[in-house]
């Protein structure tokens, strides 16, 4: 046998030995390839032996495969020891995280924790700032231990929020009046005139809805979104404006009522506001695009036990997105808000200003404002706002047979329906 292959050899030319080595060198990448057996359900064969240069790109590329897989499998090995969800969300936020996202409240109560679990970050991104009070935004900056040769690891604190808004909570009267814990690190910031970054326009609502409170930030101005975009084009179905302060007298011989004190309601403005939330769900409005706020907890609660006993448990109407205050409505937006006042003899806590930029600027599409004009309209501190709302007239105007969504232009007049002797 070896003579006759020797003989054959000999009786080749250089040409066919040039061949058989080029052959065997194409398939030298298949021969030497050692995961054939993992690759063998690929849908179609990973080596095709006619380039060398393309093997071996496919060779690569599986070795790249199987390394993502290593690594993978490198990832997953501490699970077999963390077996508790709590184990391995702390292993998670120690090790993969690049964001983690909490409260400042939660931030406080595990502080220790993740001390002790050695968390690092070098960012800190707080929103509504405004809002906090200072120890809670101090409190965050201190989550991990400082390093004994480079100090803080933390290198950029990035502070949003609004001074011209509610500030933090402090329920006791003697540290919020005397000792002005009510002032967030934020304002105290602005105050002391450190250098700030303005954001001077707003592409949340309407430039009409917008005017209402603009006068309170310098040179605020509209993004092109509000005034471009067709939703913001189009009127309020069913409505002749897109925004409309609504008087409401006396409701059976009452205004404003207090069963417990400092426990304030309206039954007419809560009726009002109840029926004008049905009449829109009626039209076509979706329920999670409309809310309801107003500036006192009593009105609140008023005004869930209607919507509860008039909506709740019909298809047709169902609840809106929100029914809550003000105060706590502060950060959130909705296409559409129905807002009561309450107030029929004392103007109240609206009379700060701050108070009266969250209520009117929560809305983008729409705002329906119920209170007693004659009350809020001799209010000096919200002159520049309801001088604004007093332009349009303060009887509900609806426009019958108009359904959602409007195809008729903001601006564009209407045959409107007065709504008298509510």
């Amino acid at each position: 046998v070896n003579n006759e292959s020797k003989s054959k050899e000999e009786k080749s030319t250089p040409k066919d030995r040039l061949s058989l080595l080029e052959s065997q060198s194409k398939a030298i990448v298949k021969k030497q390839f050692p995961f054939l057996d993992f690759f063998a359900n690929a849908p179609q064969p990973l080596f095709t032996e006619e380039s060398l240069s393309k093997d071996l790109q496919t060779a690569k590329n599986c070795f790249k495969h199987m390394t993502a897989l290593f690594d993978d499998l490198e990832e997953c090995r501490p699970f077999e020891v963390l077996r508790g969800s709590r184990d391995r969300g702390d292993f998670l936020s120690t090790t993969h995280a690049k964001i983690i996202a909490l409260t400042c409240t939660h931030a406080a109560l595990k502080r220790s924790d993740l001390v002790n679990l050695r968390f690092q970050y070098d960012n800190l991104i707080m929103e509504e700032s405004a809002q906090i009070l200072e120890v809670e935004t101090f409190i965050p900056m201190l989550l991990q231990n400082q390093d004994s040769e480079l100090g803080s690891r933390l290198k950029r604190v990035v502070l949003i929020g609004d001074h011209h808004q509610l500030p933090p909570v402090v329920k006791n009267m003697a540290f919020q009046q005397y000792s002005h814990f009510d002032q967030s690190m934020f304002t105290r910031f602005v105050r002391l005139a450190m250098p700030v970054i303005n954001l001077d326009m707003q592409g949340r609502a309407r430039p009409s809805l917008a005017a209402l409170y603009s006068w309170r930030y310098k040179n605020l101005g509209n993004l092109p979104i509000v005034s471009n975009t067709p939703i913001f084009q189009k009127a309020n179905a069913g409505f002749a404006c897109e925004y409309q302060l609504i008087n409401v007298e006396d409701y059976e011989g009452k205004g404003e009522t207090t069963p417990n004190p400092y426990f304030y309601q309206n039954l007419g403005e809560a009726e009002f506001i109840v029926q004008t939330y049905m009449f829109m769900r009626l039209v076509g409005y979706p329920s999670e695009k409309i809310s309801i706020i107003t500036t006192y907890n009593g009105q609140k609660q008023l005004l869930r036990d209607i919507i509860r006993r008039r909506c709740e448990n019909n298809p047709l109407f169902g609840e809106p997105a929100k029914i809550t205050t003000v105060d706590k409505y502060q950060g959130q937006q909705n296409d559409y808000i129905l807002l009561s006042l309450v107030r029929t003899k004392t103007v109240g806590h609206l009379r700060d200003v701050r108070r009266l930029v969250v209520a009117l600027s929560r809305a983008r599409l729409g705002l329906y404002v119920f209170c007693r004009q004659r009350l809020f309209e001799n209010c000096y501190e919200l002159t520049p706002s309801f001088s604004r709302l007093l332009t349009r007239p303060t009887k509900l105007h609806i426009v019958p047979n108009e359904m959602f969504p409007s195809e008729r232009p903001v601006q564009a007049p209407s045959n409107a329906f007065v709504i008298e002797d509510v």
